[in-house]
């Protein structure tokens, strides 16, 4: 834990909870569209998409949620990390929870056919791969060592 020294507390030190990041990125981007209504999509590929990205994200990252709980470590990143979550859909991604936001994310941009979200989603990944992803990877390296580095080396950063 940190104290008046200055030292990190046992937590990546993420920047915001990344549910914050991409929910900030996607009501700028509805609120842009509502003020000029900007559609990406033909209107059947809208609706054609749309819900199904939702659900998709949405089972991926529930999915994600209870493989971490099951391992009996905390999904919040401002907690200690206690185990490498292996089973499940990190067998697959390191970070479910993130493509699952994605997904999420691109669904209802899609169903809303709303340009503006759509292209702000890139800026949510990049504050995410940089400011969450690459500092939750140097956390886990340093605490969990070589069982961080032999299951990053298996498993690909998103998918």
């Amino acid at each position: 834990m940190g104290d008046e020294k200055g030292e990190r507390a046992d937590n990546p030190g993420v920047v915001a909870p990344p549910p914050l990041i991409f929910a900030g990125a996607l009501v700028a981007g509805l609120l842009l569209n509502r003020l000029r209504p900007t559609p990406f999509l033909p209107r059947t590929l809208s609706r054609l998409l749309g819900w199904p990205l939702v659900v998709t994200g949405l089972l991926l990252g529930l999915w994600g949620f209870r493989e971490m709980r099951r391992a009996g470590t905390n999904v919040d990143p401002y907690h200690p990390t206690t185990a490498i979550v292996e089973r499940g859909p990190y067998g697959f991604t390191r970070n479910p929870l993130y493509v699952g936001m994605t997904l999420i994310y691109s669904g209802i941009s899609a169903r809303a056919n709303a340009s503006p979200a759509a292209l702000l989603l890139p800026a949510a990944l990049h504050v995410v791969h940089y400011k969450v992803i690459k500092r939750e990877e140097r956390y886990l390296e340093k605490k969990f060592g070589e069982e961080y580095l032999r299951y990053k080396g298996r498993v690909r950063r998103w998918i």
